[in-house]
């Protein structure tokens, strides 16, 4: 993804993380609750965030992600809610992992260029679905990549089953949302939802979480399947929060670095 693009953070590309005292395998929150033992503070009473949250540089934005809620209503009034705990930044311009990359604007990837917080949708191998959302920067977008489930699981189980083969074992909860095809199977986000704005839609929007993860348990990895990009496959541009079973790969390399 990618698009002529002004200078972002002035973050530096060497992995960072602090250790977590939390076990990778430790299971996700339950679903009535809306509680996630991987973040600390009171729930906020479901606030939407609005435009201001969008518009700031692909990698603050993409790190701002974590901690906040993920909200698909379905058709018949079902609200299906997931915390997001894993995200990448594509800056667009010279990042060569970018679909943007050298500013390249195509009928594909017009909502990377579209104003912050607009849905950007893709497709991968003919039949998966990535979601993604735009930010500051010219051609830039944040990849979800991952999803803790809080609500309506059944609903993403069913949605899931509908994608799967026959006579397939039942997915665990922390496996409904665990990989950036998977989430938008569980959430039922379609290829329409391309080009939509996430500060007003009216199925799909995000929401206010607990307080955000704090800086020593949130990872900063290289980002996944963009082996074709050269010098740009080590940078380390995914976010996720240490510890968390819901991420879909575990750096551990990432995460010894900052241990040592």
């Amino acid at each position: 993804m990618s698009g002529q693009k002004r200078k972002l953070d002035s973050v530096s590309v060497e992995a960072t993380t602090v250790k977590s005292s939390h076990a990778q395998d430790s299971p996700p929150a339950k679903t009535a609750a809306l509680i996630s033992r991987y973040f600390t503070g009171e729930e906020k009473s479901g606030s939407r965030l609005g435009e201001d949250f969008f518009n700031q540089p692909c990698i603050s934005l993409a790190k701002a992600f974590l901690g906040k809620v993920l909200v698909r209503r379905l058709p018949d009034g079902t609200e299906l809610r997931g915390r997001v705990v894993e995200a990448e930044a594509y800056l667009g311009g010279e990042d060569k992992a970018s679909h943007s990359s050298g500013g390249k604007r195509t009928e594909r990837n017009t909502a990377m260029f579209m104003k912050p917080g607009t849905i950007y949708v893709y497709q991968i191998y003919g039949i998966y679905l990535c979601m993604n959302i735009s930010s500051q920067g010219e051609g830039a977008a944040v990849l979800l990549r991952s999803l803790e489930p809080l609500q309506g699981l059944e609903a993403m189980r069913e949605l899931r089953s509908a994608r799967r083969k026959e006579n397939v074992r039942l997915l665990k909860d922390k496996e409904l949302c665990n990989g950036p095809s998977k989430l938008c199977q569980a959430l039922d986000i379609q290829r329409g939802f391309d080009r939509r704005d996430l500060a007003s839609d009216h199925e799909v929007w995000l929401e206010q979480g607990p307080e955000s993860p704090t800086p020593e348990t949130v990872v900063s990895a290289p980002r996944i399947g963009i082996n074709y990009a050269g010098e740009w496959v080590s940078k380390p541009l995914r976010f996720y929060i240490q510890g968390n079973s819901c991420v879909s790969v575990v750096d551990k390399a990432a995460e010894r670095a900052s241990s040592t």
